[in-house]
């Protein structure tokens, strides 16, 4: 990264009819911009290939495996990410099968990057999601960063036009979460060049 402008990427993680992730990524990336240390690229699951059925071989020991076509732009993208929000909700206490498709197709895109994450259901607010992915996360030898976003009950926070109707706090959280990704993609990034230039 050096003096460039790190790359943050915000993973729409459901791809199922009706969802309300766009909404919620939209809001969020649009916090991101004003934040304004960050390039955004909004990644929306739905527009990639991802296939449930993994090669033969893990891609911890073969990090480049022969991908569906429908899944370079995805591969791009998330290999040219300094760090990522993941926007979620969570479907049966756990991560939507779409997202978890998309972690394990990959494997150096994640590594020593940091992420964060944004979460939105009925009550828990995404929360049983997170919690998941942070553990997946850390078995990729990612950072995730503590603080995050929850929408718990999103469909009456958000008007018909996806507007926060109550937006202070969100936003508030939104920006001490991009502050620590920005610390902890700045870190990572240095520590990334030296250890390749090593």
């Amino acid at each position: 990264m050096s003096n460039a402008v790190p790359k943050l990427a915000v993973i729409i993680g459901s791809v199922r009819d009706g969802r309300f992730g766009p909404v919620v990524a939209s809001w969020f990336a649009e916090q991101a911009r004003q934040h304004g240390a960050f390039e955004v690229d909004v990644i929306d699951l739905a527009e990639a290939h991802l296939p449930l059925e993994l090669p033969a071989v893990s891609p911890a020991l073969d990090p480049d495996p022969p991908r569906p076509a429908g899944m370079t732009d995805l591969t791009r993208r998330l290999t040219a990410a300094d760090a990522f929000v993941i926007v979620t909700p969570d479907y049966n206490r756990s991560v939507p099968a779409a997202l978890k498709a998309a972690i394990d197709w990959h494997y150096t895109q994640w590594d020593a990057k940091a992420i964060g994450f944004v979460g939105y259901s009925g009550a828990s607010g995404g929360l049983l999601a997170i919690e998941h992915l942070r553990q997946i996360f850390n078995e990729l030898n990612a950072h995730t960063v503590r603080n995050y976003v929850s929408f718990p009950r999103y469909y009456l926070l958000f008007d018909a036009a996806g507007r926060l109707r109550e937006p202070d706090d969100p936003a508030a959280a939104a920006a001490a979460m991009l502050d620590q990704l920005l610390w902890w993609a700045s870190a990572l990034s240095t520590a990334r060049a030296t250890i390749t230039a090593a």
